[in-house]
């Protein structure tokens, strides 16, 4: 028995090992390959395993999948995005809900079975979506954060779900008004709320000191055993009332995310999570008979281009309703056009209780699994369809202008003025030191909860998509000085550095990306000045290191110039020269602008730039000097330097580096 049991584990892990090695180099998440082993080796395919051993492996995956979603679970990180998760999640899973349960029942379903394919429709595949916008570098993006906020509310409105499912198979198969007869409905609530009551008591009270006293022991087994029984220990207790052990499973995880144990509980339970899910995949993909796909080929097809129209169009919608620009909406509605892992949980519980036949349970399965798959692909044309929609009239019209610019005063003529991509905390801080130092600037946000924060704090601020060319002149990109992109959408970001560069050539572009490795290719676009948070952070570590080690504040200024110049100059590829004094000036990397003040005691206040002899005993340049409001070009050797001048210059980082002392006081020195 048990050597059949390990030869029947063997060759799943072999075909599912094949399966997903050629799913991953056509990106599709391994979560497909899983089911699609299912098939292969399942009854309705090769037939080469039992499928009672792999069921039984796969409750235990549907128990630990659903205690660690409980134990990540984070109420701060909900409240963060409260809108989006419970307004807009609401919208979603509401407006799925009721087209998907009035379709079912327009096709003459049950009713029962009509509201559980609403719910089975109305959830989508929160770990596909992450892990795909997680490699795409889009989590913190703005159709990101949206998709993140109503996963978030899925899983959580799956819970009421999965307790609904046993009621719905009492209810009369055509009945017009289902709801639960009074009793059953008393009694689901009496159970619910000892439920919540027992549990508010072991979250508080009991767990947390168990919890505590076998940590105090130091023993990794016996913190893994009280894990594990806590995870299964709960899980019983809940289902003897009738509801689903999974989701007392769930329950158990979010008793202990509460706790200051619940990352040591979740790095311990992960690894036998990810093997005994994988169980339940395949699980679900024995059950899809392939025959059955092949004598219903065209219905199948086209439900499958229904559910992703469908889901894509709803899913946009809620956002688009919250006051996000249509091309954020759809790309969030784009992403979340799949069904989920919970739907596999509750079609399964449907068909154990008789809800669910035969056909409907395999054209569901069959739906769901090529949903899943093309996901990536339906993803990666996001960019360019969002943008395509955002070109057509009525859609725009429709949208209230998200697509185009929306502005509280009139930008007016301004020029040599600043333009802020994106109002996150990197453009917030350049907003506020830009308004001290007395530069105008305009803002470009999308976000309306960002747009109405940028307002408050004054300056001008437009309500738009910067990846769209005529928000980019509305904010005067032709006649601006600088233009700063400090967005957190990679693809987007390039987008916006190619319109920049092709709307104003003399335009410096200075844009702020997470990874060095996006570097070259943001230079090659026309960006002046890439700051990569990666690179950065780097140097920010060695800078405290080199302070806790007593390097004095000289050195280690040097050391940071060093650093970025040498760094960055390795990072860039640039062509030949180009004509301009800007082409010029992009294509020297090793070059720098910079202005100095000339403090009160300097050694250069009062002396003329002959006398000094700057380029020759320093090797910089003054290229302009500021005196008020007075700017003073190509200085010559009888020009001077008087005290509270704002010297410009050009020359090395080195050299520049080596001058700070000059320019500055006796205090400064």
């Amino acid at each position: 028995m048990v050597l059949d049991l390990l030869t029947d584990i063997l060759i799943v892990f072999a075909i599912a090992l094949g399966v997903g090695m050629v799913f991953n180099k056509i990106k599709v998440p391994p979560l497909v390959a899983f089911i699609l082993t299912g098939v292969i080796v399942g009854p309705y395919g090769l037939s080469v395993i039992g499928g009672q051993e792999v069921a039984n492996l796969a409750e235990i995956g549907i128990i630990l999948l659903l205690f660690t979603i409980g134990l990540e679970f984070s109420f701060k990180d909900l409240w963060k995005i409260r809108l989006i998760a419970v307004a807009g999640g609401a919208l979603q899973v509401g407006l799925s809900f009721v087209f998907f349960c009035g379709l079912a029942f327009l096709l003459g379903r049950p009713m029962n079975e009509a509201i559980l394919m609403g719910f089975l429709f109305s959830l989508s595949s929160t770990a596909i979506v992450l892990k795909i916008l997680h490699q795409n570098g889009e989590m913190d993006s703005p159709h990101g954060s949206i998709a993140l906020g109503i996963l978030i509310f899925q899983d959580l409105v799956a819970i009421p779900m999965m307790m609904v499912v046993p009621f719905l198979a009492s209810l009369p198969l055509f009945d017009p008004t289902p709801f639960l007869p009074g009793d059953a409905l008393l009694l689901l609530l009496t159970q619910d709320l000892l439920i919540i009551l027992v549990l508010i008591a072991a979250a508080k009270w009991i767990i947390p000191r168990v919890m505590y006293e076998i940590a105090r022991t130091r023993n990794q087994e016996l913190f893994l055993l009280v894990v594990i029984l806590t995870c299964f220990g709960v899980a019983l207790l809940v289902s003897y009332t009738g509801i689903s052990i999974a989701i007392g499973a769930l329950l158990a995880g979010l008793i202990i995310s509460g706790s200051e144990y619940s990352h040591q509980a979740a790095s311990i339970v992960l690894p036998f999570r990810d093997i005994f899910t994988s169980f339940f995949f395949i699980s679900v993909g024995m059950l899809v008979d392939v025959r059955f796909l092949i004598d219903n080929i065209g219905f199948v097809l086209f439900l499958i281009i229904l559910a992703i129209v469908a889901k894509a169009v709803l899913a946009t919608v809620a956002p688009l309703a919250l006051g996000y620009p249509l091309r954020t909406a759809a790309m969030s509605g784009l992403a979340l056009a799949q069904v989920g892992e919970f739907s596999f949980i509750l079609a399964q519980s449907g068909y154990t209780v008789g809800i669910l036949q035969f056909s409907a349970y395999q054209t569901f399965l069959i739906v769901a699994l090529i949903t899943m798959a093309a996901t990536p692909f339906v993803m990666g044309i996001c960019q360019p369809l969002a943008g395509k929609l955002c070109r057509v009239p009525a859609l725009s019209r429709f949208a209230k202008g998200t697509c185009g610019i929306e502005t509280e005063n009139a930008p007016g003529t301004r020029g040599d003025h600043l333009v802020i991509i994106g109002y996150g905390v990197t453009g917030r801080n350049l907003a506020r030191t830009a308004r001290q130092a007395g530069i105008e600037y305009t803002i470009i946000e999308l976000n309306p909860d960002l747009v109405t924060e940028a307002r408050k704090n004054g300056g001008l601020v437009i309500f738009g998509d910067a990846t769209g060319e005529g928000v980019l002149r509305h904010a005067g990109i032709r006649d601006a000085r600088i233009a700063v992109i400090a967005i957190n959408d990679p693809v987007a970001t390039r987008k916006i550095t190619s319109l920049c560069r092709n709307l104003n050539a003399a335009l410096s572009v200075i844009v702020r990306t997470r990874y060095v490795s996006e570097v070259e290719a943001l230079h090659a676009l026309g960006a002046d000045e890439v700051v990569a948070e990666e690179f950065e952070t780097s140097v920010e570590i060695f800078t405290v290191v080199l302070n806790k080690f007593f390097v004095p504040h000289d050195q280690i200024g040097k050391f940071i110039t060093d650093v970025r110049a040498n760094g960055y100059r390795m990072l860039r590829s640039r062509s030949a020269p180009g004509g301009t004094l800007p082409d010029l000036v992009r294509n020297i990397p090793n070059i720098t602008i910079t202005a100095f003040t000339v403090a009160p005691g300097s050694a250069l206040a009062g002396q003329t730039l002959g006398r000094f002899n700057l380029r020759k005993r320093y090797n910089i340049l003054v290229l302009a000097i500021r005196r008020g409001e007075e700017m003073l070009t190509g200085p010559g050797s009888e020009s001077s330097l008087e005290a509270g001048d704002i010297a410009i210059v050009y020359g090395t980082p080195e050299d520049i580096t080596n001058a700070v002392d000059l320019f500055a006081g006796p205090e400064g020195s």
